[in-house]
């Protein structure tokens, strides 16, 4: 694995740029590629609050963490994935980004130790004046032309863990997964999993390998996935018509594929419930109580749908290794969890994979002009630039297909922003909404807990044009990728020229 080059003490790094990028993730890693490769000459910098790439690849650490989607769409348009195997773990997902980073050499560019703040627009200066927090102590002031925010809607900072009663009394370890202990020890032991989401569903066939048992503890059930590891398809083409080849085609059959499940789960969700029910019953032991276990009271996709690769989980359950509970929680014991039946579910340890919180355009604050800018009051521009906000963008991922689907739209779209500007001689672009349109909606569609906890502090989408927000790529094709980067909507400024002094009279000689 190959670590980004830090900034050389002897070439001190420069602190005016033309884009800054927050975030050394997926997105950010993203953006820098298309930079240096579609507009090179261009200035940017990646400033990364953590000491090393990667984003939630690098934060998450407990068992079996791997892709929630396929790594041929999870993967970058420039940069084919490898491997056969589809759904990947944190590791091979890591090394990606690591080639990924060595190959367009965004280590010189990336500033690790600097956590962003606070971003302020000056008009008159045509500029963001950038605040980061530098983990030795001591704020820096970049200043950029335009900033690019790939910082994700996670808070890295906490999940989020309802109040348990009780959970002071239980004698075990209580573990978020987004702070996994490296020296946990859950050989042979009992291992209750709160929760019934992506993370539940990775960790479970992980820790049944080594763990005596693992429960799967469910306030209600979700809808579960299961798909091969290994795509067949890229397997048979690789040697036959090249890496490259496969993997495009690959990429758009996969792509086709999730967004045929989508389409059909919110057409004909009954059909599709009956179909991923059938397939659980096929899975787990004759008999296993499917109705209750893996029938959720909502629809297909109107909450995220959990992959199970080769359903590994239906697996560890069928071989006698780990077991669904569903019910609801009364209070911690000292041995366990007494729940709303009465019934005692004993462990040694507890994990509380009971989601995340989110948190926009990761904690920044922003201002233009002086003025404070609320974000939950912003409208978002063609799902990645916000009204009133000049010479920004930023990348949300699609809540129903993969994550960096949207990078590379977004990434490229921005590319051809910036050129559009030079070509006019632009130094500010800011979406403007009408003053009739007042209709907003959330950002996400989903009704998932964490969705609904957090999107109010969001920017909201509106309900025409470009300022919609559907998750979906094939309408993100057609107006980021294939459409014209101008509009009614956005008003460009001409680069305002510095005064020249008048010239001297003979009187004032």
């Amino acid at each position: 694995m190959t670590t980004p080059t830090p900034q050389s003490p002897e070439h001190p790094p420069r602190t005016d740029l033309d884009v800054l990028i927050v975030g050394a993730g997926i997105s950010g890693i993203g953006a820098a590629c298309y930079l240096g490769s579609r507009s090179p000459g261009r200035s940017f910098a990646i400033l990364e609050g953590r000491e090393e790439i990667g984003g939630t690849w690098d934060l998450f650490r407990f068992p079996g963490i791997r892709s929630d989607s396929d790594l041929f769409t999870f993967g970058f348009a420039f940069k084919p994935w490898r491997s056969a195997r589809s759904i990947a773990a944190a590791d091979l997902i890591l090394e990606y980004l690591h080639e990924t980073v060595a190959e367009h050499d965004l280590g010189r560019h990336i500033r690790f130790g600097h956590r962003v703040t606070a971003a302020r627009w000056s008009s008159e200066d045509a500029r963001w004046t950038v605040t980061a927090q530098r983990a030795g102590g001591g704020a820096v002031e970049l200043t950029c032309r335009f900033l690019f925010a790939g910082t994700g809607y996670y808070d890295y900072a906490q999940g989020f863990t309802p109040r348990f009663e009780g959970v002071e009394e239980f004698g075990g370890p209580v573990i978020h997964p987004q702070f996994w202990p490296e020296d946990l020890d859950y050989a042979g032991k009992r291992v209750v999993i709160i929760g019934s989401g992506a993370t539940a569903v990775t960790i479970l066939p992980a820790m049944a390998e080594t763990a005596g048992h693992v429960t799967m503890l469910q306030r209600s059930p979700s809808y579960m996935l299961s798909l091969p590891a290994e795509d067949p398809v890229f397997k048979a083409l690789k040697p036959i018509v090249g890496l490259r080849r496969a993997y495009r085609v690959t990429r758009r059959k996969n792509i086709f594929v999730q967004r045929a499940i989508y389409r059909l789960s919110q057409r004909y969700p009954r059909v599709v419930r009956r179909v991923l029910m059938a397939d659980a019953r096929r899975r787990l032991p004759k008999g296993f109580d499917v109705a209750t276990h893996f029938n959720p009271t909502y629809d297909p996709w109107d909450q995220r749908m959990c992959l199970v690769p080769d359903g590994d989980m239906f697996e560890a359950i069928s071989d006698g290794k780990a077991s669904v509970v569903t019910d609801r929680i009364d209070r911690f014991t000292p041995d366990g969890i007494r729940l709303a039946s009465g019934r005692l579910l004993e462990a040694d340890i507890v994990v509380t994979a009971t989601g995340l919180n989110m948190l926009p355009m990761g904690g920044l604050t922003f201002s233009v002009d002086g003025a404070d800018v609320d974000l939950a009051e912003t409208t978002v521009y063609k799902s990645m630039m916000l009204a009133g906000v000049p010479n920004f963008a930023f990348v949300i991922g699609y809540t129903n297909a993969s994550w960096t689907l949207k990078v590379d739209l977004v990434c490229d779209h921005l590319c051809r922003l910036l050129a559009y500007m030079d070509e006019r001689d632009a130094d500010m672009v800011v979406p403007v909404r009408g003053a009739g349109e007042t209709d907003r909606r959330p950002l996400f569609d989903l009704t998932s807990g964490y969705v609904l906890r957090g999107i109010e502090r969001f920017p909201h989408a509106g309900t025409r044009g470009p300022w919609t927000a559907a998750m979906a790529y094939e309408r993100d094709v057609e107006r980021l990728r294939d459409g014209p980067v101008d509009g009614p909507e956005l008003r460009f400024r001409t680069r305002v020229a510095p005064e020249e002094p008048a010239p001297a009279t003979a009187q004032a000689l």
